[in-house]
């Protein structure tokens, strides 16, 4: 009697049901066809197409993030050998220094092209190596359930994120016995939170004068956000969110203090600087997040730090540690809030760190006379967008405007790389729309920061994803152009853009869109938007001396110079 088979791609196909994974993100390759063959039957998994694959691998980027804040899923996605995988090795590379789950799957050459130089060949473990916790290949099918759980185990253990495995294309045909099952993934457990290292936490935190806290990263989730804050707001502590993370705590919270990162409030600034005890949950406190590592610096003199992180490697590889916590962040954060005899005198800190931050983010408007003012656009999007919505940018000085004036009262509610990529905004809010279809996605992305990416445009309207794309058009690389007037003043080299008509360009993409040239034409356009749905593009034309939400322009970092 002849045994059933299946193929080995059916076999892999199988494994990422089994692990609960419903949507794929891809460029297809004819290196892994046998892959898109066995999910052709399959109604349990989406396969989202996209249109390069840098794009596709920042929307697994994206779904892992949003996974991360709940069951911690990585998000998947699938392209061809050479100049596939090295487009895609962005989305690896974001999702390293963000410390999110994802699996990159990568088509390759046939078991005997190997060590040949074949067509578009790539030794995968050397080059992804450096930017990703882990890269293998899988010769061997009956091994795909072992490579496929581990793959999982380690995307989603300690500090999260990317792994790649290499899939020879004759592998992926090869037959396997049909009752091979799928290997359950294990998460490695972190340290469980020891209570001496408790009792000394809250001994240097009740001997404290002015302490603060930064928070959000690796394991932050829902559960960590709800019992941190209450435990923060009982202490009166005032809680700092690290780059890109602001949506770690409700903007609601009597204790947020606002975000660090660029272009933060000079005033949270000076109090982390002269903060007695610092505490970092989650955070590897890197280099945006701590203005080049000097708030706080490395040896901090006169401060102490407490640093809880899932990674026992994380801690005090850069930053000199007075007390370590090598466990899950969500735990420490209920340990903390379930913790009974602290004996803290609550501080009013946190209340005045909160009064400041709400002063600082509050939107006036510029009072420069700029036709289409950016912080009075803001004022208008808090006025008229849910407190929820998933606001999804890219790199750029425009994203300042959101960082500052917006509060991410949803959780997830920001999706933006704090490895800088430009180009992530789009497939990051294509991959928020098809996630979460009751919620509000907006992207927002600067000119040169939509043109990285604004292909996928063609994805999201392929997909019926629910999104609006505000782009923000000031003819200029804004951030370089920044840094250029200030060390080059009046020599402007190489940040010029010419730009084509975006409106025009999302129309031809099926969207519905709209050109503001005025803050009140900005406001119509988003009434208008907002009481739509489908795809919908606003393209924003602003003065290129609106370069940040921190008050800096053109001219007047030139007079500095």
């Amino acid at each position: 009697m002849t045994t059933p088979t299946r193929t080995a791609a059916e076999l892999l196909v199988d494994c990422l049901a089994a692990q609960e994974i419903d949507r794929v993100f891809t460029v297809p390759g004819e290196s892994f066809l046998a892959v898109l063959d066995a999910l052709h039957e399959r109604s349990d998994i989406e396969t989202v197409v996209c249109r390069q694959e840098g794009g596709a691998a920042f929307m697994a980027c994206a779904d892992g993030a949003m996974a991360a804040a709940g069951k911690g899923r990585p998000g998947i996605a699938f392209v061809t050998r050479g100049p596939g995988a090295t487009n895609a090795s962005i989305g690896v590379h974001v999702a390293h220094q963000d410390s999110q789950p994802m699996i990159l799957f990568v088509g390759d050459v046939a078991r005997p092209m190997r060590d040949r130089e074949g067509f578009q060949e790539i030794n995968f473990e050397a080059f992804f190596g450096p930017i990703c916790k882990w890269a293998a290949r899988i010769d061997d099918p009956a091994r795909v359930p072992e490579y496929v759980a581990r793959a999982f185990s380690v995307a989603i253990s300690g500090r999260p994120g990317p792994v790649v495995l290499a899939l020879p294309e004759d592998m992926l045909c090869d037959p396997v016995d049909a009752d091979l099952a799928p290997r359950p993934y294990a998460v490695r457990p972190a340290q469980a939170v020891c209570p001496d290292a408790m009792q000394a936490f809250f001994a240097l935190l009740a001997d404290a004068a002015s302490p603060v806290a930064i928070i959000g990263g690796a394991g932050w989730n829902a559960k960590a956000r709800e019992h941190f804050q209450a435990f923060a707001e009982e202490v009166g502590l005032p809680v700092a969110t690290a780059f890109r993370r602001q949506d770690a705590i409700a903007p609601s919270s009597p204790v947020y203090a606002g975000n660090l990162g660029y272009g933060p409030n000079p005033q949270l600034v000076e109090r982390v600087k002269t903060a007695d005890l610092v505490i970092a949950i989650g955070a590897r406190l890197g280099e945006a997040t701590t203005d080049s590592y000097t708030v706080p610096t490395p040896e901090h003199p006169g401060q102490t730090l407490v640093h809880i992180h899932p990674d026992p490697d994380e801690l005090g590889r850069v930053y000199r540690t007075d007390l370590a916590l090598a466990c899950s962040v969500d735990e420490f954060a209920e340990a903390a809030a379930l913790w009974e005899d602290h004996a803290i005198i609550p501080f009013d800190a946190g209340a005045e760190a909160n009064r400041e931050w709400r002063e600082w983010s509050t939107p006036k408007g510029s009072g420069k006379g700029y036709a289409l003012d950016m912080a009075a656009c803001l004022a208008a999007m808090r006025d008229k967008v849910p407190g929820d919505a998933i606001i999804c940018n890219g790199a750029g000085n425009f994203a300042g405007w959101w960082h500052r004036y917006w509060h991410y009262a949803g959780y997830p509610g920001q999706l933006a790389p704090t490895a800088g990529a430009m180009g992530y905004g789009v497939p990051a809010a294509v991959a928020a729309a098809l996630r979460y279809k009751d919620r509000t996605v907006i992207a927002v992305a600067g000119d040169g920061d939509f043109l990285m990416n604004g292909q996928e445009l063609a994805t999201a309207a392929q997909h019926g994803a629910n999104m609006i794309v505000l782009v923000v058009d000031n003819g200029a690389y804004g951030t370089i152009r920044m840094h250029q007037e200030r060390e080059y003043p009046a020599r402007v080299s190489g940040t010029q853009l010419s730009n084509p008509d975006f409106a025009a360009l999302g129309a031809a993409f099926g969207a519905w869109s709209a050109t503001a040239t005025t803050t009140d034409e900005f406001t119509a356009a988003l009434d208008e938007a907002l009481a739509r749905t489908g795809l919908r593009l606003v393209h924003m034309k602003i003065d290129v001396e609106q370069l940040a939400a921190s008050g800096a322009t053109v001219s007047a970092l030139r007079a500095r110079s």
